[in-house]
């Protein structure tokens, strides 16, 4: 449009102020006439119209028109620029935009990659406290069923043991009481053969006594005698005098005819030593007791 009026006024080698001058005229004209031809108008008011003064400046249409070129050239090739600018511009912003936009997305991806790093370190670190959980689980039911153990041994050695002191008690009574038996049986023993021997001794001295006729009753004379393992007689000895010489000398007589005493040799030596080493004899009228 702009090349259309430019080559128009150079055509017709006009200057712009008459073109437009005469525009002018043109509208206000035909305004007139619109308003004269309405019929609800009943007055029409004139308007002193614009006066526009021409100025005609003496130019070369040629140099006029090289300068509008140049002006068009300027204009065009700054538009050139200013739509380079603004592509550059774009560009830039575009680039801008998709830097950004891959700056976001390596930003999330470094984010999303974070996250489940952070995942996988949780769920490690989860994972490795349950085995850690797990492990002190079986450590300690471990350690329960060894203390289980160890006591149970420990209660089984005590019964042991308390099976064995029992035994042992049970053991020491009855060795215990089989020797009080024993003793008892060897003391009884022991006694049967004293009591045995006694009265073998008292028999046999009885048998040599032969009472004088001064005896009477209530005389009583007690002799010790003194003997060796084999029975025979070492001495004997009047400890207690009846009174009456004849009834001393009778008793100490008999002694003497019943001895030695044989049968005190089988004997056992202790049994000897304890009741037949010394021996008293009581030598009464009515019988002769010990």
């Amino acid at each position: 449009m702009n090349n259309a009026f430019n080559n128009l006024i150079i055509f017709n080698g006009y200057p712009l102020a008459v073109v437009v001058a005469v525009g002018l005229h043109v509208l206000l004209l035909a305004g007139l006439l619109y308003l004269q031809s309405n019929n609800e108008v009943e007055a029409l008011e004139l308007v002193q119209p614009t006066v526009i003064t021409a100025l005609f400046i003496d130019e070369n249409p040629q140099v006029r028109n090289e300068r509008v070129i140049e002006r068009q050239r300027v204009q065009r090739q700054q538009e050139r620029e200013e739509q380079q600018r603004a592509a550059e511009a774009a560009a830039a912003q575009q680039a801008r935009e998709e830097a950004e936009r891959q700056a976001a997305e390596q930003r999330a991806r470094e984010q999303e990659a974070e996250r489940q790093r952070q995942a996988l370190v949780e769920r490690e670190e989860l994972e490795r406290q349950r085995a850690e959980q797990e492990r002190l689980r079986q450590e300690r039911e471990r350690q329960q069923e060894a203390e289980r153990q160890r006591q149970q041994e420990l209660d089984r050695e005590q019964a042991q043991a308390a099976e064995r002191q029992r035994q042992e008690e049970a053991a020491r009574r009855r060795e215990r009481e089989a020797a009080e038996a024993a003793a008892a049986q060897a003391a009884r023993n022991e006694f049967e053969l004293v009591q045995s021997a006694t009265g073998l001794i008292q028999q046999l001295v009885q048998e040599h006594w032969s009472r004088p006729p001064s005896a009477r009753n209530g005389m009583r004379a007690i002799i010790q005698i003194r003997m060796l393992p084999t029975g025979e007689l070492l001495d004997a000895t009047i400890t207690q005098s009846s009174g009456d010489a004849a009834f001393d000398r009778s008793a100490e007589n008999a002694v003497y005819r019943a001895a030695p005493f044989s049968e005190l040799q089988d004997l056992p030596i202790n049994v000897f030593n304890a009741n037949f080493r010394s021996l008293s004899l009581i030598f009464e009228p009515q019988d002769l007791l010990n």
